[in-house]
């Protein structure tokens, strides 16, 4: 999901600011040009350790100065199949939109649990038919990667798909109550194990 690589490329000083404490600009700069674009399908969310490589270049009838920099560069790259764990971001009536990182992905109703599910459009949430488990803004969730499209000219519009119907994958809450009622079952068991043996 997240990996850290130094990278090594060119921003451009414009002329009004030249006169700039230079490793400050060059990091404000670098951030600016570099920081939200995608690069080989992956985000880049943050560049740190800016360092100014040579001299720059002044490029007759531009004015601004071009310096070469070097940088190191957090990238976020959402893979098929990975566990994610995120916040209900907005519920709509074909499923819900889960933010983890710096995306969006769909939770589309269909992949939300085995239950059908009916659709409060008022009170903004998804409830299981016979469940009665429901998923609203601001729940957590942990759901698995089943498609990705990533927008390079646009990553806010990437397309992410995710799926919550596996053992392990739901809103936390309902996996802290499966533990629960597993650990009680299981405690049931142990001790009908014991009063048979006595």
């Amino acid at each position: 999901m997240y990996t850290v690589t130094q990278k090594e490329d060119v921003v451009r000083i414009p002329p009004h600011r030249l006169g700039e404490e230079m490793d400050k600009l060059l990091e404000e700069l670098t951030q600016a040009t570099f920081e939200g674009m995608v690069e080989n399908g992956a985000l880049i969310v943050l560049t740190t350790d800016v360092k100014k490589n040579g001299e720059g270049r002044v490029i007759h009838g531009d004015g601004g100065v071009y310096q070469r920099v070097t940088f190191r560069s957090l990238f976020f790259r959402p893979e098929l199949q990975e566990i994610v764990t995120g916040t209900v971001c907005e519920v709509l009536k074909f499923g819900a939109f889960v933010r983890f990182g710096p995306l969006d992905g769909l939770l589309h109703i269909s992949q939300i649990m085995d239950d059908r599910i009916d659709i409060d459009e008022t009170g903004n949430r998804l409830i299981g038919k016979g469940t009665k488990r429901e998923i609203r803004v601001g729940d957590e969730v942990r759901a698995r990667i089943v498609a990705v499209s990533i927008n390079e000219r646009s990553p806010r519009e990437s397309k992410i798909g995710l799926t919550m119907r596996q053992p392990g994958l739901g809103k936390l809450a309902w996996l802290e109550e499966d533990r629960k009622s597993a650990g009680a079952a299981s405690n049931v068991r142990k001790a009908k194990r014991g009063k048979e043996a006595a």
